[in-house]
């Protein structure tokens, strides 16, 4: 998912620079979607991996 996110990223840098503005944009706004789910995916894994880290501990 990170890796799409940053694929769209580069898309819309290098379709800024050429002049592209529509294309940049989407391309911008998918990759701000694609990270921000990528954020919460992860930040789920991490509380998940903690809590079943501490159960098997105790």
């Amino acid at each position: 998912m990170l890796r799409w996110a940053l694929i769209f990223f580069i898309v819309a840098l290098v379709a800024g620079v050429l002049g592209f503005g529509g294309i940049a944009t989407a391309a911008a706004g998918i990759a701000k979607i694609l990270f921000t789910i990528f954020l919460v995916l992860f930040l789920v894994a991490l509380i998940a991996g903690l809590a079943a880290g501490r159960r098997i501990v105790s």
